[in-house]
This record gives C-alpha cells, structure tokens and sequence, in this order.
C-alpha cells in the first residue's frame, strides 16, 4: 500500500505566498513537453449528486505534477505545464473546468500525482509562482487561512498518484472538511472509499463543534478545519496533547512497548525524555508536542526509511486515536478501541463515524492499520469523483 504522504511525494509550501502550498508530486514516469500533450489515460467520471448546487455552479481543477514539473489538466483533456503567464489580469489563473449542462462530465486523466479539486458557488483562485528553483508552481488554496483568497469559497479535494503501476487516490481531511466526496475505482477490482452516511455533513459539523476544544475548528457551514492548522491559527490549544503524551511515557517507563512494522517487531522503553526501540534497528523519539502529534512531524516525523519511518506512523496514529497508554502492542487494529478517551482527536473520530465504510483521512497517519479513505488499482480502467448529497 502506497501512503498519503508517499502518494504525493510531499507538499511544499508554495513560494511566493503564505496562503498556498504547491505540489511537489511524486514522480509517475509521465511526461509532458511545453505545448501541452493529448491526455492518454483513463476515464474520469464527475457527478454532481449534492442536491444543493447546480452543475452550473461547480467547477473541477485538476493539478499536480507529472514528475518532471507542475501540470494542470484542461476542460479539453490536455495535460499543459503550469506558466506565469497563464496569471490573468486578477493575479490568478483560471485553470477551472466546467461540468457538462447535466449528468455525468467525462474526460481523460492523463497519468501524474495531483489533486481534484471541487469549488462550489465560485471558481477558486490558483496563482502560478516560482517556487525555489525558480520553477512555475502553483499557490494552493488554504480554506484553513483567514486571509486566503479561497477562504470564502466552498471547496475540497481528493488526491491521486495515476502511473505505470496503476492508480493510488484517496478523499483527504488532513487539512479540512467541506464537500462530501466519494470515489470509485473499477479495474481488477470495483472499489469505492469516501461515501458519507445520510446527513453525515452536518453531523460532522455538529460533532466536532460538540466536542471540547474543537469548536472553534467550526467555520460557520462552509467547513471544518484540522485541528493542527487549527493550532497554528490561534483556535486549538498547543498543550492539548500534553497529558496523553505524558501518560503514554510514563507507562513506558516501566514497561515494555512493541511496535510492528514490516520491517519486524521494535521493543521500546522510555529513559528520560526518550522513547527508544531496539529490534530490526534502534530508532528513539523525544516527547512529541501536540503540534507533532497532529501533524505527525517534528519529533514524530517519518522519513522514508523502512524503520523510523514506519515506527513513527505507529506512534503517531496510536496518540490520535488515544490508544498509546493502554495498548502496549501497537498498532492497535480494533477500532472499538478507537478514540475513546477524552484527550483524543475528536475531528478524526467524527470523520471516521460519518463515513459508510467507517473510513476517512482525518490525520495524516490514518493509514496505520488500514482505515484510511484510500483504494489503489493496478489495472485501472476508470474511476469516478461524486460530489455527494449535503
């Protein structure tokens, strides 16, 4: 299984604003000259079942980066580099494509890591920049970020990795929740991931403005934002976490704690300030912050190493799903036992119980143990993005 942060290679901030980020997508062993290809790919299929928005009124953005550089998908199925010249006299590209009068809008998805995007009542706002290299990148929208100029617009996404080893997507609340999405992948296998149960929009609404600390993540009825980009906006507590985390290192100074990844089983024990595992290698973690628990970064970062990396996944999806203190054979694999205690990542929780396959991105970890909002096909034959009834 390919994760969410290998999916896309990693998302750098954008260069030249503080309210987007551009993608710096994984490579897909696609190409594409400076005048734009033909699309070769698959059928992507997007409908518009919402109920609240005419197909007038949504519009679809498809980008990403086909592994060579930034690109975007035309309403033609042309996949173009993205250019600081396509900067209109607003400032902002218009990279948006229609869907058809009614029904279903079907075009080709040519092979690259991106995202689809769905904006709803207005177009979003993508400014071409360069980004470090002095490259034409893309600022993306930021619905977490007052000043934004999307801040306004009702949007969401889902991500994606189409290549010559088959098709990787997931529907993501990492960041945020808005727009009900789900998504259908048919090939070898017919799969869907996203679907939320009847009237799960508003529930989600509802829960996390219910639950304690999380009701400034509430932005009116336009969307819900992580707790994590929450934190750095001044609306949830930098010390939310601490107690749990002290929980979980205090129990571990007495005892054992087991860890198993693919790579075998890590054994660890707190000494001090650190969390140390001995086993198939010797990796150790100082206390995680709350801002590293939700971003699962910093002290609980992953590098791509078969070891840490996989270690700190655990710990990281155990601390949001409150189990790390109580399980001390990680992961923990029955949900049951899932964000049950009152220091937990409420946000995440009312995703997963909005969701018909009780399934959902709600941290940037949510694969461990398979309960990410993810499917993957290796011979792919379309696939379909529904924006789902409100």
């Amino acid at each position: 299984m390919i994760s969410r942060r290998s999916l896309l290679g990693g998302l750098a901030a954008g260069a030249a604003t503080a309210s987007g980020i551009a993608l710096a997508g994984r490579a897909t062993g696609a190409t594409a000259p400076a005048g734009g290809t033909a699309a070769a790919g698959m059928p992507l299929h997007l409908v518009n079942n919402t109920g609240a928005y005419a197909n007038s009124s949504v519009w679809v953005y498809i980008v990403g980066n086909d592994g060579t550089q930034q690109v975007r998908v035309t309403p033609d199925g042309e996949l173009k580099p993205v250019a600081l010249g396509d900067n209109g006299p607003d400032g902002f590209t218009d990279y948006a494509v229609p869907l058809a009068a009614s029904g279903t809008t079907t075009l080709q998805l040519p092979r690259m890591s991106g995202r689809i995007y769905t904006a709803l009542g207005s177009k979003l706002k993508f400014k071409a920049v360069k980004d470090g290299n002095g490259k034409p990148a893309l600022a993306y929208p930021a619905g977490w970020v007052a000043g934004d100029p999307n801040y306004d617009v009702l949007h969401d996404c889902a991500e994606f990795t189409y290549n010559d080893g088959g098709m990787y997507c997931n529907t993501t609340m990492v960041d945020m929740f808005s727009v009900p999405l789900a998504i259908r992948l048919t090939g070898a296998r017919d799969q869907t991931t996203g679907t939320l149960k009847d009237g799960a929009r508003a529930r989600i609404f509802s829960d996390v403005k219910g639950a304690e600390g999380f009701d400034r993540l509430v932005i009116g009825d336009k969307r819900v934002i992580a707790p994590g980009h929450g934190l750095d906006s001044g609306l949830f507590a930098k010390d939310y976490f601490a107690p749990a985390v002290d929980e979980a290192w205090s129990a571990y100074a007495g005892k054992d704690l087991t860890v198993t990844t693919d790579a075998g089983t890590f054994t660890g024990r707190v000494s001090g300030d650190r969390l140390t595992f001995t086993g198939p290698g010797t990796v150790s973690f100082a206390k995680p912050s709350t801002r590293d628990v939700l971003f699962c970064d910093g002290n609980l970062a992953a590098p791509n190493d078969g070891t840490t990396g996989p270690v700190a996944a655990v710990l990281g999806a155990a601390l949001n799903r409150s189990t790390l203190a109580a399980q001390a054979r990680q992961p923990t694999t029955d949900p049951a036992a899932f964000y049950r205690q009152r220091l937990t990542n409420h946000y995440a929780r009312a995703m997963h119980a909005a969701t018909r396959d009780g399934k959902a991105y709600g941290f940037a970890f949510d694969d461990v143990a398979g309960f990410a909002s993810y499917i993957e096909d290796g011979a792919p034959k379309e696939i379909t993005l529904t924006l789902t009834p409100f």
